[in-house]
């Protein structure tokens, strides 16, 4: 889910710049690229860390918005592979974190979305996805279960505006009807988060609480470096680590003590990577791999629909999705590994005998594994690990293989 839709930073700078030999493009030719497709500088909300990131090296590039850092003094390679031997730490904080708190709360929200609220134990949480009358995902979201009366979400920065939009409108409604449920936005807070194998005993030193008895999914507020934050055990990367809403005027301090405690080795990182160590990971990206007119079930994502929620529904598009849980969807996400250049978002895929069976959502250069990867949208019926396909890459088509994802192990800190 995470990160807000890199759709056009994607394509113009990251991916490009992972595809390519050189690979170290210059910050200036990413900057005009992503300028191409954004609001100009003066334009653009800064989080509290703009000059720290600026300070130490980042590349800003405007992206949903916001002036962004899309790398630092490494190259996206190395800083992907970084996070996966040490760790990364990285600005969200254009991403969107709110409150629903009332009685109602879980009642309201469940019209809205996929997952089985209710039956979530306090200070746990799911991904889930806000859904359309025709099924469609609207977004993705990690929503979190405080307690029975307060739900705590983060959307993407990309998609804020339409779905704060679209929550207020059904809130108005609900709450017309007698429904007792408010919203709060978090915009006094800022997002960071901490990735990889030293995030646990990085973080550990900031904290009195006991990281080692906090599992994946699992969400608390406690005292971290002296500020009180909102913590939860999740990530976009496949590694284990760590979300933390800080207070705006905490968040440098907190970010400078976690960059010192880890002794170098967990390393500020920008988009361009988060961005290859989620394709790693073989999670969505909202805006590539899911969209309006695509269902959780097409997207992989059935699991995220509560037991609950397939025998009752009653959430938006609910008649087409369990249509789809009972039928079988038309088509499916799944990866690819491929030889030639890497396939880009759009790369028609074919069958062997060359008919079109599907389109690539994601592709690029792995920095971990050293080879092309990718996902996108098949026939079911071809969406069986190991099924050869041709993926076709500036006009030519080039072996690739069905491949189970995600395509890097994950490595979430679950109870043994």
């Amino acid at each position: 889910m995470r990160g807000g839709g890199l759709w056009q930073l994607g394509q113009s700078i990251a991916r490009r710049q992972l595809a390519r030999p050189d690979h170290k493009k210059s910050p200036s030719a990413a900057a005009a690229a992503a300028r191409r497709y954004f609001a100009s500088e003066g334009d653009l909300k800064k989080t509290v860390l703009y000059d720290f990131h600026v300070a130490n090296g980042g590349k800003m590039v405007p992206f949903a918005g916001w002036s962004m850092p899309i790398q630092y003094k490494d190259s996206i390679m190395d800083s992907t592979v970084n996070c996966r031997e040490n760790g990364s730490l990285f600005d969200v904080s254009h991403m969107c974190g709110l409150s629903l708190k009332g009685k109602d709360a879980i009642a309201f929200l469940e019209k809205l979305v996929i997952a089985d609220v209710a039956s979530l134990a306090p200070g746990t949480g799911s991904l889930t996805v806000f859904t359309n009358e025709k099924g469609g995902a609207i977004d993705d979201s990690v929503i979190t279960k405080v307690t029975d009366d307060h739900i705590y979400l983060v959307v993407n920065a990309g998609c804020r505006d339409k779905d704060l939009a679209h929550i207020e409108e059904h809130m108005k409604a609900f709450k017309a009807k007698g429904g007792d449920v408010a919203w709060h936005i978090h915009d006094e807070r800022s997002l960071l988060a901490l990735q990889g194998p030293l995030a646990a005993p990085t973080l550990q030193h900031l904290t009195k609480d006991d990281l080692s008895k906090f599992y994946f999914g699992e969400f608390r507020i406690l005292e971290i470096n002296g500020a009180t934050c909102f913590l939860t055990r999740t990530g976009y990367t496949g590694e284990d680590g760590f979300e933390i809403s800080v207070p705006s005027e905490n968040a440098l301090d907190l970010a400078k003590a976690l960059l010192e405690k880890s002794e170098g080795k967990i390393r500020l990182t920008g988009l361009g990577a988060r961005d290859s160590l989620r394709l790693e990971a073989g999670l969505c990206l909202y805006g590539n791999d899911m969209e309006q007119h695509i269902t959780p079930v097409e997207a992989g994502l059935t699991w995220a629909i509560g037991k609950r929620r397939r025998a009752e529904g009653g959430f938006l598009g609910a008649e087409v999705i369990l249509k789809q849980l009972a039928d079988g969807p038309t088509i499916r996400r799944v990866g690819f590994t491929s030889s030639g250049p890497p396939p880009r978002s759009h790369s028609e895929i074919q069958d062997a005998s060359g008919a079109n069976i599907g389109e690539v959502t994601s592709g690029g250069f792995s920095p971990c594994l050293k080879k092309n990867i990718s996902m996108g949208y098949v026939k079911s019926g071809l969406h069986k690990a190991g099924t050869n396909v041709k993926l076709v890459v500036r006009g030519k088509a080039y072996d690739g293989v069905v491949t189970k994802m995600p395509f890097v192990p994950t490595k979430y800190y679950k109870p043994s």
